[in-house]
Order: structure tokens, then C-alpha cells, then sequence
């Protein structure tokens, strides 16, 4: 039996459970890097007060996060974290899915987003997802690899999904 998981903007009283979460995603990549990733150098409180932020509730609890940015020709994935109970669900390929919809919503054909040289299992996941890397670059002092996917003007998906139960 499928599992509900709702997303919807995250409030106020969200942002503990987001720094957990997002604590959680990108700590065990501290050492990789040589220091703390972008996302944790973020304030979760000003992202979620300027509406930023969406998140994934699995029974109440926090377990997924996205946020936007939109620019006038592309809409900015800033960070998508799903907690590790969660990992192999679809819940990630969901999250992504709603950046399609938002910039199918802001008339913008392009969703981009980057992340960390080091983090190798998101540069074997994005491509899976249909993005396409679009360079290597030094940025904000981190080594970062850039993405692109191509939105089609197709249906806009759902804010609340089925996905699979967590694995134990």
C-alpha cells in the first residue's frame, strides 16, 4: 500500500526540521569538500520567510526539501535533500518534478541547478533525471558542476504524491 507524502511551502515552524534535515543530507560530505557544503551555510529562516522553500512531510514529519529561486529564462534548483529514510523512493524525482512545474508556471523552458565535484552520486543522478551537465567551474570559492534540463509545456504535476513506503 502506497504512502502519502504531501508537499507544500514551508513555514516558520518548518525551519528546525529543514536545518535537521538539510544537517542530515550534506554533513557526511564535510570531509569530502574540506569544509561545510553550500546548504549548510544557509539561513533557513529567510529562505522559508521569502517562500523559497517546499517541503515533503511523510506522516507529519519533514523528510524532503526543495528550493527555488526563479530568474527570468530559468528557475534555480538551490537545494533538494530527501532524508535518508526516504532515499530510493521517488521522492527526489518528485521534488525535481516540481521545479518543472514551476517554470512551466513561470513560462520559462529551463530548470538548472548545480552541485559539488566531490558529490559523485548526485553527478550520476542528475543525468538520470534528464539533466544535462553544462560545465565546471569555481564558484562561491566551492568546485561546482552545473546542470540543465529542457521543460516541456506538458501537464503540470500534482502537490501531494504516492510513493513508496520508507525502507526500514
Amino acid at each position: 500500500m502506497a504512502v502519502r507524502i504531501q508537499i507544500t511551502p514551508a513555514v516558520d515552524a518548518d525551519v528546525p526540521a529543514v536545518e535537521e534535515l538539510v544537517h542530515e543530507a550534506y554533513e557526511p560530505y564535510v570531509e569530502r569538500i574540506g569544509r561545510k557544503p553550500g546548504p549548510l551555510l544557509e539561513d533557513y529562516a529567510a529562505i522559508v520567510a521569502d517562500g523559497r522553500a517546499l517541503v515533503a512531510r511523510r506522516d507529519g514529519m519533514v523528510v524532503g526539501l526543495l528550493v527555488l529561486s526563479q530568474h527570468p529564462d530559468h528557475i534555480l534548483v538551490e537545494n533538494v535533500a530527501v532524508s535518508a529514510s526516504e532515499r530510493g523512493t521517488g521522492l527526489g524525482a518528485r521534488l525535481l518534478a516540481i521545479a518543472d512545474d514551476r517554470a512551466r508556471e513561470a513560462g520559462v523552458d529551463e530548470v538548472r541547478l548545480y552541485t559539488h565535484v566531490t558529490m559523485v552520486e548526485n553527478l550520476a543522478y542528475y543525468p538520470r533525471r534528464g539533466f544535462v551537465e553544462t560545465g565546471r567551474r569555481a564558484d562561491d570559492g566551492f568546485e561546482r558542476v552545473f546542470f540543465t534540463r529542457h521543460v516541456e509545456a506538458t501537464n503540470i504535476s500534482e502537490r501531494t504524491v504516492e510513493s513508496a513506503p520508507p525502507r526500514s
